[in-house]
């Protein structure tokens, strides 16, 4: 079985949905708290790069912070990164890294693709 990683926030029912269905399939991954824990610009940058989207893709445009800090604005791919590392409620959540390949557990089934 693949090494696999999960962002994930505790708070949230896709995130603990996505982990249960990880560890029915036998896999323990390396479980990371990213409320607790955000991750650095370039781990971010790696991320989006594994899952093959512009970072504001990644950004919950459905969060208060959101709504409050960057609606409406515009915003290069690096200021994007910058808004995520500062806010990190506005990491879409989960995301579950196996190797070179990533995908958001929205819904928990599409991680599936990742334990072939």
């Amino acid at each position: 079985m693949k090494d696999m990683t999960i962002y994930y926030n505790p708070q949230c029912s896709k995130s603990r949905g996505t982990l249960a269905l990880l560890r029915e399939h036998g896999v323990e991954p390396r479980v990371i708290d990213y409320i607790e824990t955000p991750p650095t610009a370039g781990e971010l940058r790696e991320v989006v790069a594994k899952l093959g989207i512009a970072p504001e893709q990644l950004v919950r445009k459905g969060e208060a912070t959101f709504k409050k800090k960057y609606a409406g604005k515009k915003l290069t791919d690096e200021q994007w990164i910058a808004a995520m590392v500062a806010d990190p409620i506005l990491i879409e959540r989960p995301i579950v890294i196996a190797g070179d390949a990533a995908t958001i557990g929205r819904p928990p089934e599409r991680v599936k693709s990742l334990l072939r």
